[in-house]
């Protein structure tokens, strides 16, 4: 097990040296790099990340801003709600339109009300990490899985210092779920909500100062090999420790 950890963490410190781009658009990927200058856009990128493909949820601010021509803080918050859910449903954004376009305005008054239009205060001054994640979740719509994924990608992607990783837990999306039980973090025989509640204290066994340290590479083998049907185990980069333990389930 020590020895698959280490290879896990090797991968994150690889990735961390040069992360991979949000999205493929060139345009949309810019933009939510840029977190200094419009930090707000990362974020709402965040809240839209459920239910489905993260590539789809991430360009989704873009294509927002691109229907209202602007990305500009101060003139999003002065539009009402209802165009943003006209947004969503004629574009056809999000799985959940009417839903998540809420949760888009809501985002959007949340940082004016709460952070003065400034969101980046969320991560400013070297905070703790359980400060960053309770700051996340106050948004609506915001549960602890994208709280701590964006605390680690605010980390991982960005560089930003926290006084500690410790509250970073590791976020069981689809991939992470089918991942830990085949390497033989975690029992199968267990139900979908048990099993990932026993994986978010199993990665704080294995890394306790920053159990999120191992997220990104058990969801990049999930993503890249590890597939729910015929696993690519020959060219995982954990071939070599993985119990391989594969059974037919759905994550």
């Amino acid at each position: 097990m020590e020895k698959i950890v280490k290879i896990l963490i090797n991968r994150y410190r690889k990735y961390k040296r040069n992360p991979d781009p949000f999205v493929d658009d060139i345009e949309a990927n810019k933009l939510l790099n840029d977190i200094e200058n419009n930090p707000h856009v990362f974020v709402l990128a965040c809240l839209m990340d459920r239910r489905i493909p993260a590539e789809r949820a991430w360009i989704i601010p873009h294509k927002v801003f691109k229907e209202l021509k602007t990305h500009n803080f101060n003139k999003l918050a002065n539009i009402k709600k209802e165009v943003y859910i006209n947004i969503f449903n004629k574009k056809r954004l999000h799985r959940n339109n009417t839903t998540m376009a809420n949760v888009f305005y809501e985002g959007i008054q949340y940082i004016k009300e709460e952070y003065n239009g400034d969101v980046s205060k969320i991560w400013r001054d070297k905070p703790s990490s359980k400060s960053v994640v309770r700051r996340f979740l106050g948004f609506y719509g915001c549960g602890i899985k994208i709280a701590t994924m964006a605390a680690n990608i605010l980390v991982t992607n960005f560089k930003i210092p926290f006084s500690d990783y410790r509250s970073i837990d590791i976020s069981t999306d689809v991939h992470i779920t089918r991942v830990f039980p085949r390497m033989g973090f975690v029992p199968h025989n267990s139900s979908k909500e048990m099993i990932k509640e026993t994986i978010i204290c199993k990665a704080r066994e294995l890394y306790p100062k920053f159990p999120g340290i191992i997220d990104y590479p058990c969801y990049k083998i999930g993503k890249t090999w590890c597939k729910s049907n015929k696993p690519n185990c020959s060219n995982c980069i954990v071939k070599s420790e993985c119990k391989k333990i594969i059974k037919t389930q759905k994550p």
